[in-house]
């Protein structure tokens, strides 16, 4: 079977993960790497034992079925339009874009190119998102009267996750670093949300990112979506997906811990049973245009737009 080929754009640490993906696939290889910060591009080059080039003209030649973009928000659309215009594929980091307008623009150079788009939503191949799904297709949680994020941050940037952009207000900040996982989770089990009413509060210094939000949403079918994420403050990190039924609570818990509750019951942790395809199982098959769970721009675009809301 012949490989899908990967050149990647940012070799960040989410960029490393993605690398050591692809090198564990075995359908799938890295033809090239590029990054700005030459100092990175050679340790991960020799890290791993991968091409590095030294411009971007230089990886987009090596013609890749797929371009990850790995970079910056601010980024995103105008390396998808360079992608775009030599035709490859392109595999793009959350959030889509800086903003919904730049968002719009990826979406339609890409549809003008004829090039797939996909996205890289990891909380879509994980076991516990997919038992998710199964237990709400089978009603078991009863009807479904409210869903509810909660996020808790000790500090915000995490201290994994210390960048010159993370925390800015241009491009940082846990509701377009966090926040689009758990959107797109719930535009995938529940559809399209309205958000209603939301208020976000931001420091004194006018460069630094928000330091809470609180919204009121709904799914399109009515059932109430309650957004609460709170950094800088005195507890452990936290993330809580909860969707309430009448007759049982599902919970995931700190991206991969599925908790499942009953009245009068304490919640009860479950061991996923399903073991999803992977990411670039997905990439792998849509590229032959076999049925795959990818996350296209215009899925990525929906979740734009709620988080440029959100940041309002």
């Amino acid at each position: 079977m012949t490989k899908t080929t990967f050149a990647l754009i940012g070799t960040g640490i989410v960029g490393e993960r993605i690398i050591n993906q692809i090198l564990a696939h075995p359908h799938a290889e890295i033809v090239a790497i590029f990054d700005g910060n030459q100092t990175r591009l050679q340790e991960i080059a020799d890290k791993y034992n991968i091409p590095a080039v030294a411009t971007l003209e230089e990886l987009l030649a090596t013609k890749p079925d797929w371009v990850y973009i790995g970079t910056p928000p601010v980024s995103h659309a105008p390396l998808a339009k360079e992608i775009a215009a030599h035709g490859l594929h392109i595999l793009s980091e959350k959030p889509l874009a800086h903003d919904a307008q730049d968002g719009i623009e990826m979406v339609q150079v890409a549809e003008e190119a004829g090039v797939k788009t996909a996205m890289h939503f990891p909380l879509m191949y994980s076991p516990a998102v997919h038992e998710m799904k199964q237990r709400l297709t089978n009603q078991e949680l009863g009807e479904i009267v409210r869903i509810e994020l909660h996020t808790y941050f000790p500090e915000w940037p995490r201290k994994w996750q210390q960048n010159p952009w993370i925390a800015s207000r241009e491009q940082g900040g846990f509701i377009r670093e966090v926040f689009p996982h758990y959107l797109q989770l719930m535009h995938h089990f529940f559809g399209d949300i309205t958000i209603l009413s939301h208020e976000t509060t931001y420091p004194e210094d006018v460069t630094l990112c928000e330091t809470g939000v609180s919204a009121l949403a709904k799914t399109e079918n009515g059932v109430p979506v309650v957004l609460n994420g709170l950094s800088s403050i005195g507890q452990e990190e936290r993330l809580e997906f909860k969707v309430f039924g009448t007759e049982k609570v599902m919970t995931l818990r700190n991206w991969s811990e599925l908790w499942l509750s009953a009245a009068y019951e304490e919640a009860q942790h479950i061991a996923p049973s399903i073991e999803p395809a992977s990411l670039l199982d997905a990439c792998c098959a849509h590229l032959q245009d076999e049925d795959a769970l990818i996350v296209s721009f215009e899925e990525g675009l929906k979740v734009q737009k709620w988080i440029d809301e959100l940041l309002k």
